[in-house]
């Protein structure tokens, strides 16, 4: 039969007026809506309204116009079977082959600041994904159309054959039953936060690609990169590369653990990750000086991984950040000397951030892990210690400068695989024990990486200690304080262990377990 009626009504209008002049131009018939139908009326495009298809006026604002049975029955006819087209005939009802829509901008409209709710519904479809679903039921017959980017293909074989093949339908179907669930979840999402439900009887998330990557976590597996729709600022997915090659699952992978560190403080930092773990954490007065720390925290380990500035990064720390192999370094911004010393290194990636803030100002969000057969979902670990947190249960109370140590390594050892140890020292990580099955072997590995540095330093632990043993591990080792969640039913041992040999103590009551 071919395609001789179009139904277009679109938002984005994107490249409709030459799709419509193409169609027109095959001898296509085309009915419009609002103010689609003006367009293509000024542009001189053939195009009848639907009204003259309906018989039925637009009405309440246009918000019934196509809800139809004139429309919907030329989209959903079986046209083999006999029963559907003697009703057709016998009603004086026309087929409609191809229907172009696209949808109210239900995203763009909620990601305005301050927009109002009354606005957010007023931008949900519906007529549109109700003659998208049924086109898209009845792709045997109906090609349908939701993308712009799809315009070029269907018009090239509409010229060559007066139709699109059922593989091209099959997979413009697809499309569009992808496209419609991806904007009911967004609905859906908008709703459920208005009415204060983040965790409903049905969970439905919807990402939108970034890129194919190359492949996962090892070569034989398949992987690709998405996003939020509504993804802010500040962040991996909406990051600016300014120079190196595509970045790899592992390197977005450990780039977002180097910005969830990097978000904890306010101060100029620097944080260097290596297998989603970092390897070296330093504050300072400039971010020169921090990343000097990080560096001197393990330069074994930095060597390939990737490093993460909260501040702009200058001439001066490019040159030492160039003088090692690094995967990745992300900075709000570079200066065009930086950008320069570091782009002749052809393998390095860099990534402009813009401005991002500390933690403090960030939402809960939740996060999403696979497992056989289902999902956990869970709200991201953003919480920050409050002064009321911080019980000192040691005779000895912590001094200013261990305090502040103390708040450093607390920040950096929530972000370490558990079970974790942190050894923490003038602004900057010395020792990190990270993913070990007890939490004696972790302290046993931070403290091996401190060395002497270990003397006059302070540990941070994700959780509590069951015995004392760690407690006894980092006496010998020369720390002078240490800070855990406390809760163990043998807390008073580790008490015990750090008053007879002169420690301070405090426990937080807040545990930072991360798997």
């Amino acid at each position: 039969m071919g395609i001789r009626r179009a139904l277009i009504s679109v938002s984005d209008k994107t490249g409709i007026v030459d799709f419509a002049r193409e169609l027109a131009a095959a001898g296509v018939e085309i009915i419009s809506t609002g103010g689609t139908k003006s367009l293509l009326e000024k542009e001189n495009v053939p195009v009848i309204g639907i009204s003259e298809v309906t018989g039925f006026p637009e009405i309440m604002d246009g918000r019934v116009k196509t809800l139809h049975p004139a429309v919907h029955s030329g989209l959903l006819a079986v046209r083999d079977n006999e029963e559907h087209t003697a009703q057709m005939k016998e009603l004086g009802l026309d087929y409609i082959d191809i229907v172009v829509v696209n949808l109210y901008p239900f995203k763009e409209t909620i990601a305005k600041p301050g927009v109002s709710y009354e606005d957010a519904i007023e931008n949900i479809d519906i007529g549109g994904p109700t003659m998208l679903r049924s086109a898209a039921k009845n792709h045997a017959f109906v090609t349908v159309v939701v993308d712009a980017a799809d315009y070029a293909s269907v018009i090239e074989e509409v010229r060559a054959s007066g139709d699109t093949t059922l593989e091209t339908r099959k997979r413009l179907a697809a499309k569009v039953f992808r496209h419609t669930a991806s904007y009911d979840a967004l609905i859906s999402d908008y709703l459920s936060k208005q009415v204060g439900e983040p965790l409903p009887e049905t969970y439905t998330v919807t990402y939108e690609k970034v890129q194919d990557l190359r492949y996962g976590e090892n070569p034989h597996q398949s992987a690709a990169f998405y996003r939020k729709p509504l993804a802010g600022l500040g962040n991996i997915t909406t990051a600016e590369q300014l120079h190196g090659k595509e970045l790899s699952y592992n390197n977005i992978n450990d780039a977002n653990a180097a910005l969830s560190i990097v978000r904890e403080f306010d101060e100029p930092t620097v944080v260097a990750v290596k297998h989603m773990n970092p390897c070296g954490v330093g504050i300072g007065t400039t971010i020169h000086e921090a990343y000097q720390k990080a560096y001197a925290a393990d330069p074994t380990s930095i060597f390939g991984g990737i490093v993460v500035a909260n501040r702009v990064i200058g001439a001066e720390t490019a040159t030492l950040l160039g003088e090692i192999f690094l995967e990745i370094v992300m900075a709000p911004d570079f200066t065009p000397e930086a950008f320069d010393i570091l782009a002749k290194k052809k393998n390095i990636r860099l990534l402009k951030l813009g401005e991002f803030s500390a933690s403090t100002d960030r939402k809960t969000e939740f996060a999403v892990t696979s497992v056989d057969g289902g999902m956990l979902v869970q709200e991201t670990d953003i919480r920050q210690l409050d002064e009321s947190d911080l019980k000192v249960v040691t005779d000895r109370q912590p001094t200013a400068e261990e305090l502040k140590q103390l708040l450093f390594g607390w920040k950096v050892v929530k972000h370490v695989k558990s079970n974790a140890i942190v050894l923490a020292k003038d602004d900057m990580t010395i020792g990190v024990g990270a993913g070990q099955m007890n939490r004696v072997g972790a302290a046993r590995i931070a403290i091996e990486q401190a060395g002497e540095k270990a003397q006059g330093s302070v540990l941070a632990s994700d959780a509590f200690f069951p015995m004392g043993d760690t407690v006894e591990l980092a006496v010998k080792a020369g720390v002078t304080a240490i800070i855990q969640p406390g809760g163990s039913i043998k807390d008073e041992e580790s008490i015990r262990v750090a008053n007879e040999h002169g420690i301070a103590m405090i426990c937080t009551g807040v545990r930072h377990f991360k798997h």
